[in-house]
């Protein structure tokens, strides 16, 4: 008897910019500024949008924590001591093609229990970012 993994639908490019809409609805709720990138589960771009007044380096930010919480599936938040001095993650950050970030912001998307991408958010502290983040993922399910 053969067994079938079950489908599960990707992330969409709807899903995106519910992410999108959602994290900016928090950011703004708190008066604050930033840039979301969203990856699928292949870490290809689905979709970004910063605010016309976030720094510019927050993009770069946003998409990197997105990359790292894909890449490790898990909120960046909760890797953030990994990577300390005597970390089991100590070297990780530089090992790969595309550096990790580990600051609170990035948080992976799953449905059905299954990875379908990530979210990042840059621009308020980490702690903002995360939760931002973390209520666009929410939003979602």
């Amino acid at each position: 008897m053969s067994t079938t993994t079950p489908t599960v639908a990707p992330l969409t490019t709807q899903d995106a910019e519910v992410l999108i809409t959602e994290a900016r609805r928090a950011a703004e709720a708190a008066d604050v500024t930033v840039s979301v990138t969203v990856l699928d589960a292949g870490g290809h771009l689905l979709a970004f949008r910063r605010d016309d007044r976030a720094v510019l380096i927050s993009g770069e930010t946003s998409t990197r924590k997105a990359y790292t919480a894909l890449q490790l599936n898990a909120p960046t938040a909760d890797l953030v001591d990994l990577v300390k001095p005597d970390g089991p993650f100590h070297t990780l950050p530089t090992a790969l093609d595309r550096p990790l970030l580990f600051i609170a912001g990035g948080v992976p998307v799953h449905r059905d229990g299954r990875l379908i991408g990530a979210i990042g958010v840059g621009g308020g502290a980490p702690d903002q970012d995360h939760g931002f983040a973390t209520a666009a993922v929410e939003a979602l399910a």
